[in-house]
């Protein structure tokens, strides 16, 4: 098994880049994420769509076509072709399974990269060079994510995935919540990753961050004047100090609105132990208890991960 900290990781990405989703349903969903969430789409197919935020990044979430809710790939940012071919070389020593080697990638922001499947089968990618658009003002008041701020992932074992990431991607461990939950940074952002132990290997929730608390609230009521409302928040977490306020899109997937994440400075951070209570999930006191419902779809449908989905295409 990969230890925490058995040498140096093999790649140090600077940013979580984007996310993909496999649903039953992505039309529905790319509407969804498009006509109340806030993304624009970039490109869009038949059974698919690269959706975009207010950055330069060409896209953060990718839909596409599957029979059931799945995660489809994780993709982190490196700064060039070298950290690339040098993580590939790394991986390779630690028996770490490459299904893609390095070099162009076959997706619609273009770019060189590599993807390799962790211990519970999630599809990660380290890219480079990937195709950018233009930024769109994100200092006016249209109500638009900058970015995926995080994706909280579930796991059979919090102490295995935490070893890997950190070991591998040279992840930190910034906080935990007791031994529920661990949140990990690669950059000064407090989290960029978190793991949730639960009784089977999916997807928790993507976030989304809104450039201030005004966008936060305002992000809000748009979904409110569409009929969406909260299923848990708004409010204000302990861990990460950052806003939140959570919703269910089309295919029953969690989507958080988030703000004003805490920034790390390395030098002084001390890692700490949070306890699971009302005050400390909701600093607020605003949101309440989250429901039993948001909890289920929090929860989701085991995924089998990606070499099974390949397996049975093939």
């Amino acid at each position: 098994m990969i230890q925490a900290h058995a040498g140096p990781p093999v790649a140090r990405p600077h940013s979580l880049r984007s996310v993909s989703l496999l649903v039953p349903d992505p039309e529905a969903m790319a509407d969804f994420y498009t006509g109340t969430w806030g993304l624009t789409a970039t490109e869009r197919g038949e059974g698919t769509a690269w959706l975009r935020g207010s950055s330069r990044e060409h896209h953060i979430l990718h839909l596409a076509r599957n029979e059931q809710n799945a995660l489809g790939k994780i993709v982190f940012a490196v700064r060039d072709r070298r950290e690339v071919d040098d993580a590939a070389r790394a991986l390779a020593a630690l028996d770490i399974l490459l299904v893609h080697e390095p070099g162009p990638l076959d997706d619609a922001a273009g770019g060189y990269g590599l993807q390799f499947v962790d211990p519970e089968g999630r599809l990660v990618e380290l890219s480079t060079e990937l195709y950018a658009v233009s930024e769109r003002d994100a200092n006016g008041r249209e109500a638009v994510p900058r970015k995926i701020a995080h994706v909280v992932l579930n796991t059979v074992d919090i102490d295995a995935a935490c070893a890997f990431y950190t070991r591998v991607l040279g992840m930190r461990v910034s906080d935990w919540s007791e031994h529920q939950m661990a949140f990990l940074r690669c950059n000064n952002d407090h989290h960029v990753i978190a793991f949730n132990q639960g009784d089977w290997t999916s997807l928790n929730h993507v976030a989304y961050e809104m450039p201030s608390i005004d966008h936060f609230m305002r992000g809000i009521g748009n979904l409110r004047r569409s009929g969406i409302t909260p299923e848990w928040g708004p409010g204000r977490h302990g861990p990460g100090d950052n806003t939140f306020s959570y919703f269910t899109d089309p295919a029953g997937l969690v989507c958080e609105y988030t703000s004003e994440v805490a920034q790390i400075e390395e030098d002084s951070w001390l890692c700490r132990v949070w306890p699971r209570t009302a005050e400390l999930s909701d600093q607020w006191g605003t949101a309440g208890p989250p429901t039993q419902t948001v909890r289920t779809h929090m929860a989701g449908v085991p995924d089998l991960g990606y070499l099974s989905r390949h397996k049975r295409a093939s």
